[in-house]
């Protein structure tokens, strides 16, 4: 039920939604380099996944556990810090939005106070569970900030993937249902279902050639959600396979620039590595979207396949 009524909540109320910000001209600036295709989609509205809020508060109505609280209160502060950026974005269209400093700073603050109430108050152990028998134990303090690091890292590096129309949410669609068939925790499956149903609604305005942008509202929030369920799932061990997409796009960008500040030489036609498809290979962006979302569910498969023989208890 809630996520019945998510989706219909997203789909009947975006087109309005849609409308108001188009009307506050919060739309989408469109930085210089970036291709022809996309200088077109300038003026598109921006941070229309605040309406995944929606979903959030429809999750809490019917589970209101300190589980479901702290995986809407994770959602909503990397949404906040996604929303700021947003504002920024589209209020003064400036496509830089605010400064990478100042987000990883509310990321690092926001992560710590998170995964101290996780394993204070929510009480799950410090280990890294390699298999079902063998587990690292850390103390407190060192697993804090080696998942710290992961979980902003992994938020990063799943903002990244935002780039084309309706990759993100083709992508994390697997992603989730992966979390969905592993839990035993009902608040768990209950969040994810949400959100599957909120991205798929959203989808119907945001596939090729989009009628609005979820923005780093939704994906850093996407981001945030995906990493702590990792976090709270203790799968941090496959998280380079589930997450394959998303490292990609990430570790594009710290390959091209690193390498062009050595050699002034390129690796990629541009990045994140979405783009380098398009201008090297000449694919549509309907093309990357069917492929990185069909790579996307193929990993989440191989991590079934793990979990299942390695991990479950």
């Amino acid at each position: 039920m809630p996520a019945i009524l998510s989706f219909a909540s997203v789909s009947i109320l975006c087109p309005f939604f849609i409308l108001l910000l188009k009307k506050l001209g919060l739309t989408q600036p469109i930085r210089k380099e970036l291709p022809a295709d996309h200088q077109l989609k300038k003026g598109t509205p921006l941070m229309t996944g605040s309406i995944f809020s929606i979903g959030v508060m429809i999750a809490l109505l019917f589970n209101h556990s300190p589980l479901m609280i702290f995986l809407a209160i994770t959602y909503f502060l990397f949404g906040l810090v996604g929303f700021w950026d947003d504002f920024w974005k589209a209020s003064r269209q400036d496509p830089g939005g605010i400064s990478g400093k100042t987000k990883l700073v509310f990321q690092f603050l926001f992560t710590g106070v998170l995964l101290y109430y996780l394993v204070s108050i929510l009480g799950i152990d410090t280990n890294i569970r390699i298999t079902s028998n063998l587990v690292i134990s850390l103390p407190m303090i060192v697993y804090i900030i080696i998942v710290g690091l992961f979980v902003i890292g992994s938020a990063n590096a799943i903002n990244f993937t935002d780039g084309m129309d309706g990759l993100l949410g083709v992508v994390c669609i697997p992603t989730y249902f992966f979390f969905y068939i592993i839990t035993d925790s009902i608040e768990v499956q209950i969040f994810c279902l949400m959100m599957i149903a909120c991205v798929l609604a959203f989808l119907i305005y945001n596939i090729y050639p989009a009628k609005a942008f979820m923005g780093d509202t939704g994906s850093l929030a996407i981001g945030g959600s995906l990493a702590f369920l990792a976090v709270y799932e203790k799968v941090e061990i496959i998280i380079p396979i589930l997450f394959f997409v998303y490292f990609a796009e990430q570790l594009s960008v710290i390959m091209q620039v690193s390498y062009f500040k050595l050699t002034r030489k390129r690796i990629f036609r541009m990045t994140p590595i979405h783009f380098h498809f398009g201008l090297k290979y000449g694919w549509s962006e309907n093309m990357i979207v069917i492929v990185f979302g069909f790579i996307s569910w193929i990993c989440t498969f191989i991590c079934l396949i793990y979990w299942r023989f390695f991990l479950n208890l």
